[in-house]
This record gives C-alpha cells, structure tokens and sequence, in this order.
C-alpha cells in the first residue's frame, strides 16, 4: 500500500490535512559496466554510441547495475534506457550529444500531447522499470544544430554572426533556420501530427524541424534523475510521459534563455512525481504539468496527480511553475513548497484555452519567493495563444469576451490555494481572466505581498478570496474587476492610489471588501455602466 505524509495547510480558514504521496525509489545491483571496457573512448571525436549501447544493454541482460561514464569528454549519439540501469555520469564527465541529425532517426512518439513523428530523443526509454541518470556530470543535447533563432533574441552582432554562419533565413528574415528541412517544416500545418497524414517518409523532409527532447521517458516506473546537470536541449529538455513514481532531484537544468521550446522538465500524464532541490534556467517554461492536448488528451484521459515540487529555484523561463497549456487530461493533487522563481517572465502560471478541456484542481501552493517577474507574479488565463507571455503585458488586443457552449472541450481551473507569496518587483501582481461561460473559481490567495506596477486584475472570476495582502503598485487604481462574482478582498494593504477597487461589466456582482483600510485612496471604488450599485459590500 502506498505510503502518504501529512501536510497541514489552511483551506477556507481551517487547517486541512493534505496527503503527500510518498514516490517509490529505485534500487540496482551493485555490478558496474564501465563503458570503457565496450570500446568508449573519451577523446571528443570518437562517436561512442556503440559502445554505451552495448554497455546498457549487458547491464539489462545481467539483472541490472551501473553503467558508468567515467571523467572525459565522451560524444555520443542516441541512446535507450532499459530496466534496472543506472546511467551514471561520473564527476568530471561530459556526456555530449552529436550535433549530426543523421544519427537521430525518425520514431512515431509524442509532442505538445499529440501523436506525431519526431527525430529520436538523446535518450530514451519506454516500458522500462527501475532505471536512473545519476552523478555529478554533466548531458549536452546538442541543441544548437536543431533549433530555430529568433533575430530579436540577439544582438546585432551574435545575428550577423549567427546568419554567416550557413542556414537559411524565412522570408521576412527575421528568424534562423540551421536546414532548409527546418525551414520548410516552418511552413507546414501541424508538421509531424500523425493525423495530418505525416509518416516516417513524409517527416524526413522536414527532419530538423521535428526537433527532439533531450530525455524522452515514456510508460516507465520507478524512475530517477539526480545529481546531474542537463543542458543545451534540442527542444524540451526533460519529458516524462505516462510514468509512476518519478523523482528529480539535486539536478540543474540549463538551456539558452532565448530557446525555442527550451523547457525545464514537462510532467506529462504522470503520477507520483517528486521535484526537489533542484535548479532551472531555460528558455521557456521551467516546472511544467501538462495532460495532453484537446481531443487526443480527452481520449487518452490521464491526468498528472499527486505531484510534489519543493526547493527549487527557477532562475529563468517563461514560467516558474506552470499549468498547461496542454492539460486536457486534467491534473490535481498537485503541491507546490519553498521555491523561488527569480527573473522568470511569469511567477505561477496556469495556462489554457478554449478546445483543450480537462479540470485542473486541488492544487496547493506556498511560500513562494519571487523577484524581477516581467509579466504577473500569479496568473490564471484561460485565453492562451501560444506566444511569448510578456506581449499580453505591453498593450496586446483583449480577446473577444463572447459566450460559447460549454462542452467536454471547455476547460477548468478551480480549487486552488496559494498561500505565503513574496514578490519584489513584477508588471502585475495577480492577473486572473476566465471564460464568460467557464469562470475560473475556487481561488484562494492569503499571506501574499507583491510589489508591481500594476495591481489586481480579475475578468470572469468567480468564489475568488484574496486574504491578508500587501499590493504595493504604481498604477493608480489597485484592484481591476471585471464580470466578476463573489470576490472576497479581506485586509489589503496598499500605496497611496487614487482608486482602490474599479469594476466594469454587467455581470459583476456580490464583491465584499472585508477588513480593509481604504484612506489611502481618493475613491474607495468607481463603477463602470450597467454595474449595479451596491456591487461592492462591507
């Protein structure tokens, strides 16, 4: 039966007792495979696939072990893990991944929750028990021969350089191909989805556009990274998929700030995950749950539960700790604990849209230390549009606020407590903006100090509290409501403003300020048309 510990949080103002599953961990016999004995060589040149591979495999035949890559530089194509091997990078080791494509073959796997053909992943293990990466070495994934380089994420210089170099440019020549294959695969709808009709001959085409992850660990059990530093990833650097009992730990992660589809680690359908002591700089999203995405996340129907991240710090990304987008499967049981999130454009971040579906719920948050956020230290928007999240923050179009049917593929955020919150500096302290016929409801933020210029930004938010908060903002009006209902502001603590709470929109009501000291503003509260009068209540 598996193990839970206790973690008494405040919900609603009770202290709840939340369970936090305990992950299995692995364990291996203590016979070493030392590639060097297969014929690895550590001379920067010599290409070691082979040999690791045969390595593994020995280890796996033998009933399990390690299988060590000793101090050097050893370069190396793809390579698949299988049960009860322990990869172990040694200190002083450098696992590098060849930067040819030709040794990455095409395989039917998954991107973005979809079913597609991608170039195989560095390494890879499926339907594997009881494997891990350990050691104090260091995996480079060679990503600079795949990805794609936008101009304005360099300097004048590092572009002249970079387009000199050889690649193709697209026609408005504002952004970097390494092959005319990535080129072209630009060009494509949906290039790689199986259901677009790609195979493996159709995907060699556009090979280098169909850019692999780093470590691709699918359908496994019992699983462990730790100690090791992965870097330089092709695109997302960390992917598992339908596994149990996943746990990283004391890893560093590390991808230029300015790649594509960098991500730390993406927990994909996964139960019983352990994240802790462990370190994110990227180029996009740091710590991420997805589930999956519209139709074919609702089919496959799995959600990610019973997820602990603790003591990490996220130096960089477009998210320290995110939701979505892809999360049609669902999550829940989700806890987050003591992280920081330092310089990331979004601090908690819960993404979607309309079309992907899935709940994403029971979710407990706290003591979160933030600092130099670009966007919203906590946001929940339900109006994804898969682009860099700082342009919704510099005068992008609002998008159309129509009703639709609510259908499977209506998604939903709800039961989620965020508690103990620190922030320095942002754009926007809290930003929340649901569906007109799907609020996002059940949010409960306490303990939270922020420093931003803008303040409290709620659109289609419903059973909303914000408790005990410090908003210290420099826009003039600090708290911005929108077809909002039953919204609980208790014991806000702000600036000087010349407006405290502003609220449009007809379907606004029921908005109780509790606690509240409101002289530091010239107007407790201005109302917008068609918004009734007594909308806002002591």
């Amino acid at each position: 039966m598996l193990k839970y510990f206790l973690l008494f949080l405040l919900v609603s103002g009770h202290a709840v007792a939340q369970q936090l599953p305990v992950i299995q961990e692995v364990k291996f016999k203590k016979d070493t495979f030392n590639i060097v004995r297969y014929g690895g060589k550590a001379d920067g040149i010599t290409l070691n696939t082979m040999f690791i591979q045969q390595a593994i495999d020995a280890c796996n035949k033998s009933g399990g072990g390690t299988v060590l890559i000793p101090a050097g530089l050893w370069v190396t194509g793809p390579l698949m893990l299988k049960s009860n091997v322990n990869l172990h990078v040694a200190t002083g080791a450098v696992l590098q991944f060849s930067n040819n494509p030709d040794d990455y073959p095409l395989v039917k796997t998954n991107w973005e929750g979809l079913d597609a053909i991608r170039a195989h992943s560095p390494i890879y293990a499926v339907d594997a028990e009881n494997i891990a990466i350990t050691g104090k070495g260091l995996l480079d994934g060679a990503g600079e021969a795949w990805r794609p380089v936008k101009k304005n994420k360099l300097t004048p210089p590092e572009w002249n350089a970079l387009v000199s170099s050889g690649g193709f440019l697209n026609e408005s020549k504002d952004t970097w191909y390494p092959t005319a294959r990535a080129l072209k695969g630009s060009l494509e709808k949906r290039p790689g989805v199986i259901a677009e009709g790609y195979d493996l001959q159709k995907a060699e085409t556009i090979k280098e556009f169909l850019r692999p992850n780093m470590v691709n660990i699918v359908r496994c059990k019992r699983v462990l990274f730790e100690g090791v530093t992965f870097q330089n990833s092709p695109a997302w650097c960390l992917h598992p998929l339908l596994t149990q009992h996943l746990t990283l730990r004391d890893i560093t992660v590390r991808n230029p700030w300015n790649a594509q589809n960098g991500d730390g680690v993406d927990i994909e359908s996964c139960r019983y995950v352990l994240v802790e002591n462990s370190s994110f700089d990227v180029g996009d999203d740091g710590i991420c749950i997805k589930s999956g995405r519209d139709e074919e996340g609702r089919k496959r129907g799995v959600p990610t539960e019973d997820v602990i991240v603790r003591n990490c710090t996220v130096f960089h990304g477009h998210g320290g700790f995110v939701v979505g987008s892809e999360m049609s499967g669902g999550a829940r049981n989700l806890f987050v604990y003591d992280c920081n999130f330092l310089g990331t454009d979004i601090g908690i971040r819960f993404k979607t849209t309309r079309g992907r579906g899935g709940v994403v719920e029971k979710v407990y948050i706290r003591n979160i230390r933030m600092n130099n956020i670009g966007g919203a230290a906590i946001l929940f928007d339900m109006y994804y549009m898969a682009k860099d999240p700082l342009t919704m923050f510099a005068g992008a179009d609002a998008p159309s606020i129509a009703f639709e049917p609510v259908t499977d593929a209506t998604p939903q955020f709800r039961d989620i407590h965020i508690k103990n919150v620190a922030c320095k500096a942002a754009e926007t302290a809290i930003f929340v903006r649901g569906l007109p016929e799907m609020n996002i409801q059940g949010i409960e933020m306490e303990n939270i100090s922020i420093r931003s210029k803008k303040g409290f930004v709620c659109i289609e938010g419903d059973n909303i509290t914000l408790k005990n908060a410090t908003l210290h903002c420099d826009e003039k009006t600090v708290v911005n409501v929108q077809n909002s209902r039953n919204l609980v502001l208790d014991k806000i603590r702000f600036n000087p403003s010349d407006v405290f709470i502003n609220v449009t929109g007809e379907r606004s009501q029921n908005i109780r300020l509790l606690n509240t000291d409101v002289k530091n503003a010239v107007k407790e509260s201005v109302l917008g048309a068609n918004v009734p009068k007594d909308v806002v209540r002591k």
